[in-house]
C-alpha cells in the first residue's frame, strides 16, 4: 500500500495505534508491546492481545509494519519506513494539537473560580 492511502486511513491515528506504533522504536514481540505500552502511559492504556494482534494483522497488510521470527522462534514486529513516515505526520498533527490547546486552554477556565 502506498504512503498516501495508508495516510487516508490512519490520520487522525486511534489511540492504540498510535501506542502500538510508538512502541517499534525498538522491535518487539506482541506481549512486549502490550508492556511498553503499558508502562509508557502509567497503565492508562491497557491494551488486550485480539486488539493488539488484530492491529498488528492490518497494519503488516498495509506495510506499516514487518513481522520475522528471531531465534527463539517468537514472532517479532518492526516498523517499516511507510510506518515511520506516518509516524512523522501523526506526531506533527498532535503537535499542532497541544500548541493550539495550550494557546486557547484559558478560554475554557472559569475566571472567578480561579
Amino acid at each position: 500500500m502506498d504512503l498516501e492511502k495508508v495516510l487516508k486511513v490512519y490520520i487522525p491515528m486511534t489511540e492504540t495505534a498510535f501506542y502500538i506504533l510508538l512502541s517499534l522504536t525498538e522491535p518487539r514481540h506482541g506481549y512486549g508491546i502490550v508492556k511498553h505500552v503499558d508502562k509508557i502511559t502509567g497503565g492508562r492504556i491497557r491494551l488486550g492481545s485480539g486488539t493488539v494482534y488484530g492491529t498488528l494483522g492490518k497494519m503488516q497488510k498495509q506495510d506499516i509494519i514487518t513481522v520475522y521470527s528471531d531465534e527463539k522462534r517468537k514472532t517479532i514486529y518492526e516498523i517499516t519506513d511507510i510506518g515511520k513516515k506516518l509516524m512523522k505526520v501523526e506526531i506533527n498533527r498532535l503537535k499542532e494539537l497541544h500548541k493550539n490547546a495550550l494557546k486557547f486552554e484559558g478560554s475554557f477556565y472559569d475566571k472567578k473560580s480561579l
